[in-house]
């Protein structure tokens, strides 16, 4: 076994050694921001967002859940369900009690329905008469006919020149529970998204409301996640889209995801008085802001020192990064060009020649029945008749002329400022010497023969369109029987054996 020259061995302990100091500093900076920052997420997921989503819950039965409870209360009141029993006589004894609810509890608006004339009543007076044809007034028979006691629904309010308005629909039973009419108060959408964005400033989260179908209900002024807006569903987010995948519908509990290239940390709580969801999303940004400083003030030590002890290395390592290159666009066994090799002589020798222009015309070469003589005399013989090959090939070209091995026992040779009729007969020369060359490997003559493919630049040919066509007329040399040059050019093409 070859010994390490003193220059390797120095280069490697170098190398151990930075890589040793740049692993204990990164380990280090990393175990440390990743134990903070995991202290910290569990503080956010497990208290903090759980206790502001319960704030926002208590803010939400005071100023979201009160219009529920009126609702029910004057659906349960029994001057309404008497006045409906007794006839509707007195239209201003209705109006009067809507006013007093409107006005005592601070409600936007004050309604109610009968059934039996379908009369729409409010604080003002008789608004209008609902019908089944009147498209504005199929909530009302959605009402009718549902069989939870309420819905929350967002409509314009005709009472009040059509302003978007969240009502609480309530169902009204007489004392035989029969259906009756339905009633209820209103909040405008406005003083709804003033409450959300009073909610946002003061806890600095972001807060908003889903329904069981997964659709944004209500927002803060700048909307939901992603800026989305009431209406669209989280299913049409990108950030929300694995989320849901986990999830056929909302659950309340606490969840994390990633949108816009930042995390967010989200407690999700099912209120039951709107049959909402409670949406209370918080970015990770904010609170892990000082761990991060301190970890790239910590990566920052770590790569001036790391700086320092390559910037020593880098005298030894450039003395050598010449000879390195070499080697690496260079073949061992036959010390020819490699394909990298190759593809950086090619590339500069088709510029050449479409510039000025000049011909280029590229040989494609594949040894006939080689893996047949690996078979039958080893891989050393092979690779014996490779390397004499290699040296045979040279001697047929010119100094200027690029010769490479293209992998295994195919080489490329790029012929330059020769056009393919000369090219075909330098490729006829290359195959009778070599038809004609014996091997000799431990006192066996070892004979062979090669299939060469032709074609020559074109104006719009790239270094892929050319080897193509070159492949593509050694194939068929192969094919029609080995031992020959096949012409693959856009006119005419013609082979010779």
């Amino acid at each position: 076994m070859p010994l390490r020259s003193p220059l390797y061995s120095q280069r490697s302990l170098v190398l151990t050694l930075v890589a040793l100091l740049g692993a204990g500093f990164l380990a280090t900076s990393f175990l440390s921001y990743y134990a903070s920052r995991a202290s910290i997420r569990d503080n956010i997921v497990n208290t903090e967002l759980p206790l502001t989503s319960d704030t926002v819950y208590s803010e939400i039965q005071k100023d979201l859940v009160r219009p529920i409870l009126i609702s029910s209360m004057m659906s349960r009141d029994t001057f309404m369900r008497d006045w409906v029993v007794n006839g509707e006589r007195d239209t201003g004894q209705m109006t009067r009690y809507l006013n007093e609810v409107m006005t005592h509890y601070g409600a936007y608006t004050a309604f109610f329905v009968s059934d039996t004339s379908l009369t729409y009543y409010h604080a003002k007076g008789v608004l209008k008469q609902v019908k089944t044809t009147e498209p504005r007034d199929a909530w009302y028979f959605r009402v009718r006919d549902m069989k939870d006691p309420y819905e929350i629904n967002v409509d314009p309010d005709l009472a009040n020149k059509d302003n978007l308005t969240v009502f609480i629909n309530y169902k009204v039973y007489d004392y035989h529970n029969r259906f009756i009419g339905a009633a209820g108060v209103g909040l405008t959408v406005d003083a709804v998204i003033k409450l959300i964005d009073k909610y946002q400033q003061r806890y600095q989260r972001s807060v908003y409301f889903v329904d069981t179908f997964g659709r944004l209900v209500l927002t803060g002024a700048e909307g939901g996640p992603q800026g989305a807006l009431a209406g669209q569903t989280l299913a049409e987010l990108d950030s929300m889209k694995n989320l849901l995948n986990q999830l056929p519908k909302p659950h309340s509990g606490s969840y994390e995801y990633s949108g816009q290239g930042q995390g967010h940390f989200l407690n999700v709580r099912f209120i039951p008085e709107l049959n909402w969801y409670l949406f209370v999303d918080k970015r990770e940004d904010g609170d892990l802001n000082d761990i991060r400083r301190s970890l790239y003030l910590n990566l920052l030590i770590c790569l001036v020192v790391t700086l320092t002890v390559l910037a020593l290395l880098n005298r030894v390592i450039n003395r050598y990064q010449s000879q390195i290159q070499t080697q690496a666009t260079l073949d061992s066994l036959t010390e020819l060009p490699n394909r990298r090799g190759f593809d950086l002589l090619a590339a500069q020798a088709m510029q050449e020649a479409q510039r000025e222009p000049r011909p280029l015309t590229a040989l494609l070469l594949d040894l006939d029945h080689f893996k047949a003589l690996n078979d039958t005399y080893g891989h050393l013989a092979g690779d014996q008749v490779l390397i004499g090959f290699a040296r045979d090939l040279e001697s047929c070209l010119r100094h200027s002329d690029i010769v490479s091995r293209w992998g295994g026992e195919e080489f490329i040779v790029l012929l330059k400022d020769t056009d393919a009729e000369t090219g075909q007969v330098i490729a006829e020369k290359i195959r009778r010497h070599v038809e004609h060359q014996p091997y000799a490997y431990n006192g066996n003559r070892l004979q062979l023969t090669v299939s060469i493919g032709l074609t020559s630049l074109q104006p719009d040919d790239t270094l892929h369109t050319l080897l193509s066509r070159a492949d593509h007329a050694m194939y068929r040399a192969k094919q029609s029987g080995r031992n020959r040059t096949c012409v693959e050019l856009p006119h005419p093409v013609y082979d010779q054996a």
